[in-house]
């Protein structure tokens, strides 16, 4: 059984950085890749980053630029440093192991203006 544990939400004011972090126990994250969604209050979940097996990373146009997905030496911790937040990206950010129902209970941002 895979266990997914994020950390590294917070509040922030607009303009600042968070670095959230998905670790993994009982797999690799590098065997099937991981996938960051959020769910802002009224809003329904989207994706905002992923990085598949291979290392690729995808992103949505709101956080492109800004955010970046990256894999821990380890392999078995994914990274989402967030910059330049906007009050837009509150939300709580859960990580998911991709192509399993395995995900995180999530952890909050909280942005403000």
């Amino acid at each position: 059984q895979v266990q997914l544990v994020e950390s590294g939400g917070g509040s922030v004011q607009a303009g600042g950085s968070l670095r959230l972090s998905c670790a993994a126990s009982g797999s690799t994250v590098s065997i099937n890749g991981i996938a960051w969604y959020r769910q802002g209050p009224g809003k329904e979940r989207e994706v905002v980053a992923v990085i598949t097996s291979v290392g690729s990373t995808h992103y949505a146009d709101s956080v492109k630029g800004r955010f970046t997905i990256s894999t821990a030496n380890a392999k078995n911790a994914v990274y989402l440093q967030m910059n330049s937040l906007r009050p837009e990206d509150t939300a709580l950010y859960t990580c998911n192991l991709i192509g399993t129902n395995s995900w995180g209970q999530g952890t909050q941002v909280t942005v403000s203006s």
